[in-house]
């Protein structure tokens, strides 16, 4: 499987989540894209965008204030 990283740190509410839903639209289903960001917001906005979306968290976890999710794209 292949994988990607977006450096969302720095960045506020909703432009972590909307630059992870431009970058997953463009991976093929089974991908992963890692994520990055710094916004203590993110951890509840990317449970509700997996959910609502059907992308699957993976993995979502911080370590010295850098929020850290891996989201796999859902097949079609």
């Amino acid at each position: 499987m292949d994988s990607k990283t977006l450096d969302a740190t720095g960045l506020l509410c909703p432009l972590p989540v909307l630059k992870a839903r431009k970058a997953l639209k463009a991976m093929a289903p089974g991908e992963v894209l890692e994520v990055l960001a710094t916004d203590p917001g993110a951890v509840k906005d990317f449970a509700a965008f997996c959910r609502t979306t059907g992308y699957l968290l993976v993995e979502s976890s911080e370590e010295a204030g850098t929020f850290r999710f891996a989201i796999r794209k859902a097949a079609p």
